[in-house]
C-alpha cells in the first residue's frame, strides 16, 4: 500500500510551526483515542547508533557530532552545523527523511482499521507530504509565544531560536495551505473545544 491508497480511513496531517504546540494537541487526540505517529520520533530512532544513517553523519562529521564517552549522535552538536548550513540540512534530510518516510509506511500497515490516524510531521509541506494525508491542521500560536516556548524549552539563545524559526516556512504559509488552523495560545479549555469541534 503506498501513501495515496489509503482505506477509508482519515489520516490527519499535524504540522505547524515549531514549538507552536503541536506536541500539546498530539497528547489531547491520543486521549480521545487516536493513534498518532511522530515524525520527530522516527527521525530520532533513525540515528540511534549502528544504524546505517548514524554511520554516515559520524563518517560526515567527525568527533564533533558525537556525544562524550558515548557511540551517541550530539544532537544539539549536529543542530548547530545544519542550522548553520542549508547544505548540510539538505544532505541530513536526504538521508533520514526516506527512513521516517519507511516508518510511517510500516505504521500505517499495521492500523488498516483505525478510523483515525494522527501523521505528526513537523516538516510536513517543506518535505511536500502533503499526498500522505487525507486533511491537513496547522498548530498556531503567536510569534512571540513562539520564540519564548522554543528558548525556554530547549534552553536556546534568542539567535539560535530565530535561526530555527527561519528554517521552517512562515507560519501564515502553512496556514494559508491548511484544512484546519488550530490556534494555541495557552488556553487548554479552547484547544480542547477547537479539537473536539474538529473530530
Amino acid at each position: 500500500m503506498t501513501f495515496g491508497d489509503w482505506p477509508p480511513q482519515r489520516r490527519i496531517g499535524l504540522t505547524g510551526g515549531i514549538a507552536s504546540g503541536k506536541s500539546s494537541v498530539a497528547a489531547l487526540l491520543k486521549k480521545r483515542g487516536c493513534p498518532v505517529l511522530d515524525a520527530d520520533l522516527y527521525a530520532r530512532e533513525a540515528l540511534t547508533p549502528g544504524t546505517s544513517a548514524s554511520n554516515a553523519v559520524v563518517s560526515r562529521y567527525g568527533n564533533r557530532v558525537i556525544k562524550d564517552g558515548t557511540s551517541e549522535i550530539d544532537r544539539a552538536g549536529l543542530a548547530s552545523i545544519v542550522f548553520n548550513d542549508p547544505n548540510e540540512r539538505s544532505w541530513l534530510e536526504q538521508l533520514v527523511h526516506p527512513i521516517v518516510q519507511r516508518r510511517f509506511d510500516d505504521a500505517l500497515r499495521a492500523l488498516p482499521d483505525a478510523p483515525i490516524v494522527i501523521l505528526m510531521i513537523p516538516l510536513l509541506f517543506e518535505a511536500g507530504l502533503e499526498a500522505w494525508c487525507s486533511e491537513i491542521w496547522v498548530v498556531r500560536c503567536t510569534a512571540l509565544q513562539q520564540k519564548e516556548r522554543l528558548m525556554a524549552r530547549n534552553n536556546y539563545t534568542d539567535t539560535e531560536a530565530t535561526q530555527r524559526i527561519a528554517a521552517q516556512w512562515p507560519i501564515d504559509i502553512k496556514a494559508q495551505r491548511a484544512d484546519a488552523v488550530i490556534n494555541n495560545i495557552g488556553l487548554i479549555d479552547d484547544l480542547n473545544d477547537q479539537l473536539d469541534a474538529l473530530l
